[in-house]
């Protein structure tokens, strides 16, 4: 009785992640043809939880602002600390100010910098996350939690394996990158050889907004601007 319960459960779960293939097919093409039209841009990664007077919140303000001053638009994951203060600082500044918006039980909601035209809601990470990547000309990553971690070692393991093109990845903030960049240095490449020494060249670690601006300039002086893949 029992061993037929689980067949008939496990068979219902395979008939439901059938379908959700259709909602995952809606959210990209969703995602495609809005960030298609959206023209070049650079994300800005952080955590959600960082408020208005934190300095990082305000770093990343300024940020953003000479970011579309410099000619690129802003993407955040539409929620309010870091990614508030990266939309605002594209509004404040006039420029494309783009939210990916994640439904969460938690901390997520939409803040009010984001362009109207270009909010787009996602319940899929993954779906998200290759927004990010086709459409960022670089990555900004502020502090942040779990989920900042994961958009940069993820936008990280793609540029190493070759699986998009090289785009600037710049951590803002020594005080909080610098014992992360330590680790990878000192236990990924010298202690066990998991990584190269050139991959270190990949990340950026930077405290000011003219650094970051700086970095952009100077990497798409010499390569176009196009979608990564």
């Amino acid at each position: 009785m029992r061993k037929e319960h689980h067949h008939k459960g496990w068979n219902e779960i395979k008939t439901n992640d059938s379908w959700a293939i259709f909602k995952i097919m809606g959210e990209f093409v969703n995602g495609f043809e809005k960030m298609s039209k959206i023209g070049p841009c650079v994300s800005i990664f952080g955590s959600a939880r960082t408020k208005p007077d934190h300095k990082y919140y305000q770093l990343a303000e300024s940020i953003a602002k000479k970011i579309v001053e410099a000619g690129y638009g802003v993407i955040t994951g539409g929620g309010p600390g870091i990614m508030e203060a990266g939309n605002k600082g594209a509004h404040l500044g006039g420029g494309t100010s783009v939210g990916l918006n994640i439904d969460l039980p938690f901390e997520q909601h939409d803040n009010p910098y984001i362009d109207p035209d270009k909010s787009l809601d996602f319940d899929y990470f993954f779906v998200r996350k290759v927004m990010f990547v086709k459409y960022s000309q670089g990555f900004v990553v502020m502090p942040g939690g779990f989920g900042t971690l994961d958009e940069f070692f993820e936008a990280l393991t793609l540029i190493q394996t070759h699986k998009i093109g090289k785009f600037p990845i710049i951590l803002v903030g020594t005080d909080f990158w610098e014992g992360l960049m330590d680790w990878v240095k000192n236990t990924l490449l010298d202690t066990f050889a998991n990584i190269s020494d050139t991959d270190l060249d990949l990340v950026h670690l930077v405290d000011t907004e003219d650094e970051v601006i700086e970095i952009l300039d100077n990497f798409y002086k010499h390569s176009g601007l196009s979608p990564n893949f």
